[in-house]
């Protein structure tokens, strides 16, 4: 089982760029009953990979793996329970850096965070 099935993420696409949703599960909260910042960070992170991955390829047309080497996160709010969603779009596509742009959405078309990452070819 990868990690993104393990934490329960649907993946899809929205218009083009890469999203995924979660449906929020009690052991997915902290102890506040609001949902982890560990969560919201790996959607991120594995939907801003996926992201990286495709635009590398449609530039380039070469199948190398884009690794995340920085991530920078802004949390803005949170919520309880409900629907998660992350859409991850490229914001620089290059032969030797890739930066992703990820938004993680909460009910009601909430904002939850902003996550920024830096890929490399390996």
């Amino acid at each position: 089982m990868t990690f993104d099935e393990y934490i329960g993420m649907n993946h899809g696409d929205f218009q083009g760029d890469v999203s995924a949703t979660v449906e929020v599960q009690p052991h997915h909260l902290n102890p506040t009953g609001n949902i982890n910042s560990g969560l919201l960070l790996s959607m991120a992170d594995n939907a801003s990979t996926g992201a990286a991955n495709r635009a590398y390829f449609e530039k380039t047309g070469e199948r190398k793996f884009l690794v995340g080497v920085d991530l920078h996160a802004v949390m803005l709010a949170n919520q309880q329970g409900g629907t998660i969603r992350v859409v991850s779009k490229p914001v620089r596509v290059g032969r030797r850096i890739t930066v992703v742009r990820s938004e993680v959405i909460g009910d009601e078309g909430r904002v939850l965070c902003e996550v920024t990452t830096t890929h490399v070819p390996v």
